[in-house]
């Protein structure tokens, strides 16, 4: 293979800079090795230290370690890959946001309202008991305002732009939600189900990025999605079973329900995700 050939393969050919693959694969092995360089620094230090934290904390532990892995990877290969600014993924305008903020949340809060209600009323779900903490209704959403930011910026932000920069933004909204739905391979009780759901969850965030060239409310949506879900509604979120205001006995068909890992693992969730995939083009259009 020519100089030349080797260079199109890796190089972009109106840029001075590589191609959208091979940037990718990079900025995804630095958020791995960062990563994995915090958990190992982590253990070591606790052989010394002999920390004793509440699974709650380990969450909040874990979410840090995403956050630095997540936005750091992100902006180093901006800085030296892209050679273009961090705040151009869509991140721009923070205390412009405040009508896709509620919106998001917004549309978050119908479509679990409208599960939570579909399932009640067929008779999948049984209302047990409700426990107000409102120290950990406030952890909870802290941690998913964290959650949502670091999971856009990188799946509707970088993967997103990335791809559809060096293709086009149908394989753009494609990709980045297929890897959103892989990065929950490790979640409990994950499964294709699971992953079907989680994609097309990944879809409607994406749409909401393209939509509006911002993340504002694609974050908004996330952030509302996790705490409906989990914090108020009672659902497993993704798997994981947290702190919930409504306590619930889910008794459906597996199929439907999702089972363990919640309602994204069922087919209820599509017919959710069409509404909140409608009134993202209503508030849009």
């Amino acid at each position: 293979m020519s100089n030349a050939a080797w260079h199109a393969l890796f190089y972009s050919p109106n840029e001075s800079r590589l191609r959208a693959g091979w940037r990718l694969v990079i900025q995804m092995a630095m958020l791995g090795f960062l990563l994995i360089f915090e958990i190992f620094a982590f253990a070591l230090a606790n052989v010394f230290f002999h920390w004793k934290i509440s699974d709650t904390g380990l969450f909040i532990l874990s979410t840090l370690f995403e956050l630095i892995a997540f936005t750091g990877s992100i902006a180093l290969a901006r800085r030296f890959l892209d050679h273009r600014p961090f705040l151009d993924l869509g991140i721009r305008g923070f205390l412009m946001g405040g009508e896709d903020y509620a919106k998001g949340v917004w549309i978050s809060l119908v479509i679990w309202f409208s599960i939570f209600l579909t399932m009640g009323m067929i008779g999948w779900l049984n209302y047990q008991n409700s426990y107000l903490d409102i120290k950990q209704l406030v952890i909870y959403f802290l941690i998913f305002i964290v959650v949502g930011f670091q999971e856009e910026l990188l799946c509707r932000g970088y993967i997103l732009q990335t791809i559809t920069g060096g293709s086009n933004v149908f394989w753009g909204m494609l990709l980045s939600s297929a890897i959103f739905a892989a990065l929950h391979l490790g979640n409990p009780g994950a499964g294709w189900m699971a992953m079907v759901g989680i994609f097309f969850a990944g879809m409607l965030l994406a749409f909401a990025a393209v939509r509006t060239g911002k993340l504002w409310l694609s974050i908004s949506l996330h952030i509302g999605w996790n705490f409906f879900e989990g914090v108020v509604f009672g659902f497993p979120t993704s798997g994981v079973a947290i702190y919930s205001l409504l306590h619930i006995h889910v008794t459906g068909p597996v199929l439907w329900t999702g089972g363990a890992f919640g309602p994204e693992a069922g087919l209820i969730i599509l017919p959710a995700l069409a509404v909140g995939a409608g009134l993202v083009w209503f508030y849009t259009r």
